[in-house]
């Protein structure tokens, strides 16, 4: 939206680079969070069509309710508590992958802070080194959009496009169409 509000790129533009480079995200930067999702959270035999099921309707609900009260929410966090909320009740404790759950919430908790962190950073060096410019620089930073949604496109198809393979897959193999996560 930043690249369209400040005339740095078409709307058309922006879109069609943001669609190509979620596409090509994956491709480039492998699927471990999708392997992650798909094997490691929940045991193989938590992978069943109720699970999936409940899982997805669990997070489509909360992001509903959400959505529908103003609250931010992130539906990353929302489907990892459905899988696991899923499997805990269909199959126990025995269902949670104890070390690959923690690697997921350990990167869901950290993400946002290091986000904040590093775009606090950049944004004081930014603002430091930009401080005896005239207005021209804004061309500069204008055209550096290009860079920053090519870079959050590849980023975005590489984490989140990967979740939706993940429950895809999920899906697959508990649908028996697939036999095991590949």
């Amino acid at each position: 939206a930043t690249t369209i509000a400040s005339s740095a790129m078409s709307p058309r533009v922006a879109l069609s680079i943001s669609a190509l480079t979620n596409f090509i995200g994956p491709f480039l930067f492998g699927v471990a969070v999708a392997t992650t999702i798909g094997t490691e959270v929940v045991t193989e035999e938590a992978v069943t069509v109720p699970t999936a099921m409940a899982a997805l309707l669990s997070a489509i609900i909360w992001n509903l309710i959400t959505w529908w009260f103003g609250i931010p929410s992130s539906s990353s966090h929302a489907l990892i508590g459905g899988f696991v909320g899923a499997a805990l009740i269909g199959f126990g404790i025995s269902a949670i992958q104890i070390d690959g759950l923690t690697k997921v919430l350990l990167a869901l908790f950290l993400s946002p802070i290091l986000g904040f962190i590093f775009g606090y950073i950049i944004l004081t060096f930014i603002l430091w080194i930009g401080r005896g410019f005239s207005p021209r620089i804004n061309e500069v930073f204008r055209k550096g959009q290009w860079l920053t949604t090519i870079t959050l496109g590849l980023s975005h198809g590489t984490n989140d496009a990967q979740k939706t393979m993940g429950i895809m897959t999920f899906g697959l193999v508990a649908f028996g169409v697939l036999p095991e996560f590949e």
